[in-house]
């Protein structure tokens, strides 16, 4: 593998409204801001890393159903009976429009693209081994991966049943992707999706609609000379330490 895995997820923005900004444990941040406070995101998370995060793991035995209708990484309680996926209301200038069987209806999922992002995911495929990891269900990200990543950039595809249920969260434990920990990033705007790994993140805000949005853009220098590194956490760690 050239240079270190990359982990990137693609999300429906609707989603992204009821998700817990952090992941109530203690950690101390380091954020380091690009260019201008950033808009909210498809491929998400805000520029940081965290240190000395005390996370206790999952138990072994994760019990094989995982509590029904959970947003992803909304911290819903087991019972609650608001939707998965919400409902989602017609734009007039979506890339993408998605029919997603919700409950026995089908609903039709306006998908709007971020500023920059097929620029980003090409150009992320020439550097990384690239692979979608997200906690939402495959029946709505696969279509939706399907129109955005027209270059076959994600090599894998994970969906919620790849991830762990740990504390009301959908966690994606980086250890069980076969790969060597200093070489994976996890690109992400949920800190709660990487509790387990928080040095490992790379994290980007959430976007809706802001068209003037470059964050994707301002992120690929950053990207190419990590994937100059041997070792992703001393990058990582020299940004934090400015």
């Amino acid at each position: 593998m050239d240079g270190p895995a990359i982990i990137t997820q693609v999300t429906n923005p609707k989603e992204d409204e009821g998700r817990a900004r952090g992941a109530g444990e203690k950690a101390s941040q380091c954020n380091i801001s690009l260019k201008k406070p950033r808009s909210r995101g498809i491929l998400s998370s805000f520029f940081c890393c965290f240190r000395d995060y005390n996370v206790e793991a999952p138990p072994t035995s994760s019990p094989s159903v995982l509590p029904p209708l959970v947003e992803e990484n909304g911290g819903l309680q087991k019972g609650d009976q608001r939707q998965v996926i919400p409902i989602p209301s017609p734009i007039s200038n979506a890339d993408f429009i998605v029919p997603v069987e919700i409950d026995g209806t089908i609903h039709q999922v306006y998908v709007l693209k971020r500023p920059h992002v097929d620029e980003f995911l090409q150009r992320m495929g020439q550097l990384f081994e690239c692979v979608l990891f997200t906690a939402s269900l495959a029946k709505y990200a696969d279509p939706v991966a399907d129109l955005l990543d027209r270059w076959g950039v994600f090599r894998a595809r994970l969906f919620r049943e790849s991830c762990v249920f740990h504390r009301g969260n959908y966690v994606k434990d980086l250890s069980r992707l076969g790969r060597e920990l200093s070489k994976v990033i996890i690109v992400d705007n949920s800190p709660a999706s990487y509790i387990f790994h928080p040095e490992n993140a790379v994290p980007v805000q959430s976007w809706f609609d802001d068209m003037t949005d470059t964050e994707l853009l301002d992120l690929i220098p950053f990207f190419e000379g990590l994937s100059r590194e041997d070792d992703v956490y001393s990058m990582l760690h020299r940004l934090c330490s400015r």
